[in-house]
């Protein structure tokens, strides 16, 4: 492919001549992947700004290097943002893929992944070839992939997606992080629809505030042909009443969302309510998942597909038939008198969400096991423990990902939240060494809540990544210990 075949949907100046008879070997924007013949793409990033790297680029034989300034150095073309550019020109790398296919993006700070398995299933239960872009793999129909992050860089991205054209899939629904969308990976992408759950704290410590951090998930809605907002969320609301038309709503608290949530009912194997809408639309559901959250999740996907048009009974049929998501309130086996179940949540609104759940059909004692991750927003670890107390009997404070961070020095950032609570605990900064002690502590009739790992089968260290799957550390662990 020549270079202005590249270039079609940038805007853009340069001094190249004659770019229609420039052959184009690869794109990149890492140096060390620079070749003759490439594009390079000078990104700047926290550590490194690529366009340091520019002149070398061209020494060693890039066809063009895409700036963000004049740099005066020959085959330089200059945009206003190289990331948009970077992600434009991936598309047009692989083809277009995104054109061949119906996208759905997903973004909030919970629920994300569990309402893009929810709509698989929906899909799938309707006869769509369809592909799913996520944080525990990504899924070309039922082969699963590994996957790195939430949202894929650019190239990853449309290399995956033009995997999912070839598969023959006609729809993807994927997780859009807050990273992705402020970092324009996904500019060039258009959405059939775009859904957003909620926004609770996270990633402060890149987005600063909460204004930046809404701001970025609401960027989705600029890519999206339609959107699908939570009513009972403000921020939700704060969106709605900015996209104005074209927005639709759902809600299991009130009367004026598009969408609701009736006659709601819990257990410890799923719930059940009455999906309704302002046209007459009355229909019992059943979903495998417990909790007022898993409801509104699978509102979302729901309304989303009844949106596309898809019938609500094939949709019910859908919500019904998804055996649930790894690591999101599942149970893991035990043969024993007590249940143990991990969840991905980490951040205050997560484990709030989680342990209100349990509370609702809890016959004995909530543990809650968790801890802070390192490298994340400091500020939030204090009203994770007071979220985690709210509804748990005991807890015991331990390590998630410390990273680079000392993990004693983690927990002593969220010990205050126990300050105002008559919640028991204990501390054991070793995740495993707090592992053991719960499962010897344990009582008949207990839950056992792991939060924060979830899908995850590793720990990140300070100098290394071990492997960490806590569904099979209680499946080992109790094999060796004696029935209580």
């Amino acid at each position: 492919m020549t270079l202005d075949q590249y270039l079609l949907d940038l805007s853009y100046r340069t001094n190249l001549q004659h770019p229609q008879q420039t052959e184009i070997t690869a794109l990149t924007s890492d140096s060390r992947q620079i070749r003759p013949g490439c594009i390079f793409v000078c990104i700047k990033g926290g550590k490194f700004d690529g366009h340091t790297a520019a002149p070398q680029a061209l020494a060693e034989g890039a066809a063009a290097v895409v700036t963000e300034r004049d740099l005066g150095l020959e085959k330089q073309i200059v945009v206003e943002n190289t990331r948009s550019a970077y992600a434009l020109l991936c598309a047009a790398h692989f083809g277009h893929p995104s054109r061949r296919l119906k996208l759905i993006g997903v973004t909030g700070t919970n629920g994300k992944t569990t309402v893009t398995y929810l709509l698989k299933s929906i899909l799938t239960a309707c006869g769509k070839k369809t592909g799913l872009l996520g944080t525990i793999h990504n899924e070309i129909l039922d082969m699963v992939l590994p996957a790195k992050y939430t949202t894929p860089d650019p190239y990853q991205l449309h290399a995956m997606l033009a995997r999912m054209v070839e598969a023959g899939c006609e729809y993807v629904v994927m997780e859009t992080s807050s990273h992705a969308l402020d970092q324009h990976r996904l500019d060039g992408c258009s959405f059939e629809a775009g859904i957003f759950t909620n926004l609770t704290q996270d990633h402060l410590d890149y987005h600063g505030t909460m204004e930046n951090y809404f701001q970025a998930k609401a960027k989705l809605f600029g890519l999206a042909k339609r959107a699908v907002v939570n009513g009972d969320d403000p921020y939700g609301r704060r969106l709605k009443e900015s996209l104005g038309a074209g927005c639709v709503t759902w809600s299991l608290e009130g009367d004026e969302a598009d969408y609701a949530a009736r006659e709601i009912t819990f257990g410890a194997d799923g719930s059940r309510f009455l999906f309704t809408n302002k046209g007459g639309l009355s229909l019992r559901v059943s979903i495998p998942m417990p909790g007022r959250f898993s409801v509104s999740n699978a509102m979302a996907a729901a309304v989303t597909a009844v949106e596309l048009g898809f019938a609500p009974e094939d949709v019910a049929k859908g919500l019904a038939a998804c055996t649930g998501v790894t690591g999101r309130a599942e149970v893991i086996p035990t043969g024993r008198n007590f249940t143990v179940i991990r969840d991905y949540a980490h951040t205050p609104d997560g484990l709030e969400k989680i342990t209100s759940t349990l509370r609702e059909f809890a016959t004995g004692r909530i543990m809650t096991l968790f801890g802070c991750a390192g490298n994340r927003d400091r500020t939030k670890r204090p009203d994770m423990v007071r979220c985690a107390a709210r509804y748990s009997d005991f807890i015991v404070l331990t390590s998630d990902n410390p990273r680079d961070e000392d993990p004693i020095q983690i927990i002593e950032d969220a010990k205050p939240g126990f300050d105002k609570c008559d919640t028991p605990y204990i501390i054991i900064p070793d995740r495993y060494t707090a592992l053991i002690w719960a499962l010897e502590h344990i009582q008949p009739g207990d839950i056992l809540l792991l939060a924060g790992k979830g899908h995850e089968d590793y720990q990140v260290l300070h100098d290394e990544t071990i492997y960490f799957d806590e569904k099979v550390l209680v499946e080992q662990l109790l094999a060796e210990m004696p029935e209580k």
